[in-house]
């Protein structure tokens, strides 16, 4: 442990001159301030909240996304850039962050952990289903060629499966606690396994299955639990709906008695509270979890489905 100790602390030093010199960021926002813990970059919430439960003590973790920001959209800052080139591990998903993508590609190397290659991404069209309304409805917004569905982290026995991984890749990076980040990880997949059974017996027995979302992140949620979701948009929140797809929604809201129509806390609900005045529905909040609010709150991943579970049961009616 000196020589690894030895060796954070003066890439440390070297990271938070150089980042002084080019952007002025202060010492203390570099990356890389502590060498007795392994520096970990996670490209968004979910996989910050991850490393931080796997981790522990043994680890520092820097979102690059903002809370409150949507994490698509994310551009990286000089600063940013050179947390991704002083990380001891960054954990991102392809495909979902393109700046992050390129940034990896340019000065990831070896220190990255794609959780795309642990769980293999669901179509975009998982968790929906197709209703023959005949060729003369606009599906185009839903964007479903060769698409994939990132949101991997609302199924909770997934995400048990690349925290496991995720501890395997900790464990290589720093040997000396690979014993604790595996017990962390299992302790984790407790706590994981624990949640879905509750979204199981929770929507065992429901007047309806079908969600209107605001957009199709729930796919992989929809098909752990038998739910069909009907998104308004494909799979960027920000695609505006065609008022074509708008008709087909608000057909297939009406057709199945939705009672509730639901937006996403770091997108606009415009378009989900017309459609629900459309069919006499109220709205509601479904968090796809991308990031946490800017207020926060004390909310944690667990806590954030928890509240979903219990909106999607008082919209399903489940008993």
């Amino acid at each position: 442990m000196t020589f690894r100790t030895a060796s954070r602390a003066l890439a440390a030093a070297t990271a938070a001159l150089a980042l002084t010199l080019v952007t002025g960021c202060t010492g203390d926002e570099a990356a890389g301030n502590d060498p007795e813990r392994v520096d970990v970059v996670a490209g968004f919430y979910p996989l910050q909240f991850l490393a931080e439960r796997i981790g522990g003590n043994a680890v520092a973790v820097t979102n690059l996304a903002r809370p409150g920001a949507e994490p698509h959209d994310l551009e990286l800052n000089p600063r940013q850039v050179g947390q991704i080139i002083d990380a001891e591990l960054i954990v991102f998903l392809h495909g979902f962050q393109p700046a992050v993508d390129e940034a990896i590609e340019q000065h990831g190397g070896d220190h990255a952990f794609d959780v795309a290659e642990v769980e293999p991404l669901l179509d975009a069209t998982a968790g929906g289903h197709d209703h023959d309304h005949g060729d003369d409805h606009d599906h185009s917004d839903e964007k479903s060629d060769g698409a994939k569905d990132p949101h991997v982290w609302l199924d909770p026995t997934r995400l048990a499966t690349i925290g496991d991984k995720l501890a395997e890749r900790l464990g290589a990076v720093d040997p000396d606690h690979a014993d604790e980040y595996t017990q962390r990880a299992g302790a984790l997949r407790t706590e994981l396994e624990k949640l879905d059974t509750e979204f199981t017996e929770g929507l065992k027995t429901c007047q309806r299955r079908e969600i209107v979302v605001s957009h199709t992140a729930f796919g992989y949620l929809a098909q752990r639990y038998q739910l069909e979701q009907i998104g308004i948009t494909g799979l960027s929140p920000e695609d505006e709906p065609s008022p074509q797809r708008l008709a087909t929604v608000t057909e297939e809201a009406r057709e199945h008695g939705a009672t509730t129509i639901f937006f996403e806390t770091l997108v606009s609900p415009k378009v989900a509270e017309t459609i629900a005045r459309e069919v006499g529905a109220q709205t509601a909040v479904l968090d796809p979890l991308e990031g946490l609010s800017a207020e926060g709150g004390g909310e944690d991943y667990l806590s954030v489905m928890r509240t979903n579970l219990q909106t999607l049961r008082t919209a399903l009616s489940c008993s």
